[in-house]
């Protein structure tokens, strides 16, 4: 066991691990959650430059690693630095899958984990962690977009793919349906007034039309409420009823259909580096 000299003299500098695809981090602030990250292998560890920050939010099957590494070239290209959170299965109950999708569970604020993942790499690397680059797929889609409601301020741009339910930007639908009631289910204010001047990316394959997973049974104590599955049949028509109804709140919204893909993140990972590059293309640096 290192003495705690060595862990002192460890604790703030870079070493072999920190750069490349990195190892599972535990939050400092909640142990039960970690990530992991992608840094430039030629990141500069005495210069000036400050990288932007791309999080990729996991599914419900949980391969944050792999988000990561799809994004790994396209970090290395764009001198980003790319963080995956993992929020694990079985934090509350055994088959507690869902925990994260609305936000919160029990006692944890997911969203406001997340800041704190960001905030402890930004601790750590030269990191533009003001706003950042959030995609999220399937479980991740569900995170996204009720992210964008309720911190519009920190997003550089949001990518939100193939949610199996959606939240539409509507204050009369109870929530998870609508904002209804979001604010008090969070104990916390959303802001779907600030959400226009973010750049949105809906993103889904146009084989994605399954619906074994999608259809809220009545009495589910998460996500139902009457009108859930109302938005459409399939995942494909939920996302334009959420993509819709972001345009209605004044946002720009992209919709890429991906041909030949299915269900499936590595598929539209493709189309959502496009959007990303085109946001880094057009924003101002701090």
């Amino acid at each position: 066991m290192p003495d705690s000299k060595y862990i002192d003299e460890k604790r703030y500098g870079l070493g072999y691990y920190d750069i490349g695809s990195t190892p599972f981090y535990a939050l400092q602030s909640d142990t039960r959650l970690s990530y992991c990250l992608y840094v430039p292998t030629d990141y500069d560890t005495k210069g000036e430059i400050t990288y932007p920050l791309i999080v990729l939010c996991h599914g419900t099957e949980r391969w944050p690693a792999n988000y990561r590494d799809n994004f790994a070239a396209f970090a290395q290209q764009h001198s980003a630095i790319v963080l995956a959170p993992l929020f694990p299965c079985n934090l509350f109950y055994v088959g507690d899958t869902e925990n994260y999708k609305l936000l919160k569970m029990g006692d944890i604020r997911f969203d406001l984990a997340l800041l704190s993942m960001v905030d402890e790499v930004a601790s750590r690397y030269r990191l533009e962690s003001h706003k950042f680059l959030l995609h999220g797929f399937s479980g991740g889609g569900h995170f996204s977009h009720r992210f964008l409601y309720t911190h519009p301020e920190r997003l550089l741009g949001v990518s939100i793919g193939a949610p199996g339910v959606v939240t539409l930007c509507d204050p009369t639908l109870e929530y998870p349906l609508g904002l209804k009631g979001m604010d008090d289910f969070l104990g916390d204010k959303i802001k779907p007034d600030c959400i226009a001047d973010v750049p949105v990316q809906c993103v889904i394959g146009a084989a994605d039309t399954e619906t074994w997973e999608i259809t809220v049974e009545k009495g589910d104590p998460l996500f139902w409420t009457p009108g859930i599955n109302e938005t459409g049949r399939t995942r494909i028509d939920r996302l334009r009823s959420l993509a819709g109804s972001l345009e209605g709140a004044g946002c720009k919204v992209r919709f890429d259909l991906v041909e030949g893909v299915d269900h499936d993140e590595d598929g539209v990972a493709p189309a959502v580096q496009e959007f990303f590059a085109n946001v880094l293309g057009n924003r101002v640096a701090p």
